[in-house]
């Protein structure tokens, strides 16, 4: 009778108490999620930059005056985006967004069309930001601009 073994079950048995089995799988597996998620949420607050809302700038100075020749135009920072600003032929100032309304590109003044213009997919601006020309869907929008004490000083229109 060497066919006969006690206590070593064979292939085809099934375990002896089943409830205990998959209560055992159930624990295991939610130690697992809950590991998995002790492990994966600090690292992806880690990875993912908390929003901080930037303070928003009120205006900004733009140089002298006295440097900025009439039709030429000078690009400065404002918050996070440029700000262009004209001087006319006239000498009258202006200031707009130097960014495009269509993808956000910088624009430049172009004194030979005597208006500002988009490289990017070449967008046209009337020196009233206006948009004449190209894909910009709206105009530029407007600063104040103004001269003290020589210093041109940009600000947002309230």
């Amino acid at each position: 009778m060497a066919s006969d073994k006690v206590g070593s079950p064979g292939l085809s048995e099934q375990p002896r108490n089943p409830g205990r089995r998959r209560a055992i799988d159930w624990l295991l597996g939610s130690w697992f999620v809950g590991v998995c998620g002790a492990v994966v949420y600090p690292v992806t607050r880690y990875l993912v930059p908390p929003e901080i809302t930037e303070a928003p700038t009120l205006s900004v100075k733009a140089g002298t005056a006295s440097t900025l020749a009439p039709n030429t135009a000078r690009l400065v920072p404002f918050g996070q985006t440029p700000a262009i600003v004209v001087r006319l032929k006239t000498g009258e100032l202006r200031a707009f967004s130097g960014t495009c309304t269509h993808l956000s590109c910088t624009v430049q003044f172009r004194p030979d069309l005597e208006h500002i213009w988009c490289a990017c997919h070449n967008g046209h601006y009337d020196l009233t930001g206006r948009n004449i020309a190209g894909p910009p869907p709206r105009p530029l929008d407007a600063y104040e601009a103004n001269v003290q004490d020589d210093e041109i000083v940009i600000s947002r229109r309230t």
